[in-house]
């Protein structure tokens, strides 16, 4: 089963790519009045979906508000500059996890071919 040759990782990836989209969604809607920003508790989902719930659902679970250091007047709680922050702390774990798949694939395909 796949799932069982990357672990951990397969999940990570996962749920890496869901929290990029919400990230993105947030810095999308930075001038949106109104708008809440919300996050991905990473630990929490990962720890979910280790314990045997689907990726969505975990996601799902482990999303939050974000409580913004300072709230717009307009009730738009993106705080850009932390977005971003997230959003390239996310993009360097997804590309190491990605990164380990990579290996990981490539040490069973030398094995089919026995190198």
């Amino acid at each position: 089963m796949p799932q069982d040759l990357f672990g951990i990782h397969g999940k990570a990836l996962e749920l890496r790519s869901q929290r990029m989209g919400l990230i993105a969604s947030n810095i999308a809607n930075a001038a949106t009045p109104g708008y809440k920003a919300k996050d991905i508790d990473f630990t929490a989902a990962l720890g979910s979906a280790q314990d045997g719930t689907d990726t969505e659902t975990a996601a799902q679970r482990a999303t939050l508000y974000r409580v913004p250091v300072m709230p717009a007047l307009d009730g738009n709680t993106v705080e850009l500059q932390n977005e971003q922050l997230a959003f390239s702390e996310n993009a360097v774990g997804y590309s190491t996890t990605l990164e380990f798949i990579r290996s990981r694939v490539d040490t069973v395909k030398r094995a089919l071919r026995g190198d």
